[in-house]
């Protein structure tokens, strides 16, 4: 295993609290910190851009004062999440924020990290990157970044199609870095089987939508807490590039879920342009992301909480029984 330095005596479990679009604030991201994993939000989720560096003042000033009266259980690192994407016009002004403020780890998604890399280096952080192939691995390392987080099949938003079992392998036969495992990990065993395969880290996503400080509607949590596996649908149709959406949210924004046609509003992977009326839909904001692990998320609670059941999941697969 190659759990990375910045992670080491700092996690609960081991577990990183996955980037995700609108739901990923810095409440949610201190939340998580606190409780012990890793916590991360996207960067355009800050909007205005000028936001960018008045959240992350807030969290590191959250984090900062946790410490002080936790000096014995420091809080997990944090980071920020960039869409390298040609359609994301704000990557330059967002990166340079987050150069300015050291952010500890960065991860890089939808694109090449080709320019980025270094420069996080430079301060002494480090650089993830969303792979969803074989081939996507091996040009990430080819750009230097530290590691990889592997999006498997059943992952929420935009999703791969291999098997953890098969896609973990396959890179660790020819890398034995940092790797952060994605894909319907939605409890405490899972995160043990996700190190059992070769990973160093869980990626969690849906699993934290339905907590208190998630920055989601009441209706998306109470959809995820009522969906099942078969409830998530895969299609690029939403953004051009295929992605794992709740069925009942597409329906709702009128659409036909089984429709494989043209995206209704082209290709946007960002989500930009405006709020609109609370009656006008909006594919980027009515359309909700989940992943395949819905089926065992029952209960409404505080990341604390969560986190807490997880750890008592994780301790338990753990425990070696003879």
């Amino acid at each position: 295993m190659a759990l990375p330095s910045l992670f080491q005596g700092r996690l609960r479990i081991p577990a990183v609290g996955a980037p995700m679009f609108i739901v990923s604030t810095p409440t949610l991201v201190v939340a998580q910190c606190k409780a012990g994993i890793a916590g991360a939000f996207p960067a355009l989720n800050a909007r205005p851009i000028e936001a960018l560096d008045a959240w992350l003042r807030q969290i590191e000033d959250a984090l900062r004062e946790h410490d002080h009266q936790h000096p014995r259980q420091r809080a997990a690192p944090f980071g920020v999440n960039l869409i390298v994407h040609k359609t994301n016009t704000r990557l330059e002004q967002d990166t340079e924020v987050v150069v300015r403020h050291q952010v500890p780890f960065v991860i890089t998604s939808v694109g090449a990290p080709v320019g980025i890399v270094d420069r996080v280096h430079a301060y002494g952080g480090i650089v993830f990157h969303d792979v969803t192939n074989v081939r996507h691995a091996r040009k990430a390392l080819s750009a230097g970044v530290d590691g990889l987080i592997l999006v498997c099949a059943g992952a929420g938003g935009h999703a791969g199609t291999l098997s953890p079992f098969a896609l973990v392998s396959e890179v660790r036969e020819f890398f034995p870095g940092p790797i952060i495992l994605s894909g319907a990990i939605s409890s405490g065993r899972a995160i043990r089987a996700a190190q059992i395969m070769g990973a160093d880290l869980a990626y969690l996503g849906t699993r934290f939508i339905p907590t208190i400080e998630a920055n989601a509607t009441t209706e998306y949590k109470d959809m995820i807490l009522a969906s099942v596996a078969a409830d998530i649908v895969y299609t690029p149709r939403f953004s051009g590039i295929p992605a794992s959406y709740l069925r009942g949210s597409v329906v709702a924004a009128g659409y036909d879920p089984d429709d494989a046609g043209k995206p209704p509003q082209g290709i946007d992977v960002v989500g930009e342009g405006s709020e609109g009326s609370p009656s006008e839909k909006k594919v980027w904001r009515d359309i909700w992301s989940a992943g395949q692990g819905v089926g065992t998320i029952h209960k409404l609670l505080t990341v604390a909480e969560l986190v807490q059941e997880l750890t008592r999941e994780y301790e338990a697969a753990a425990e070696v029984k003879r």
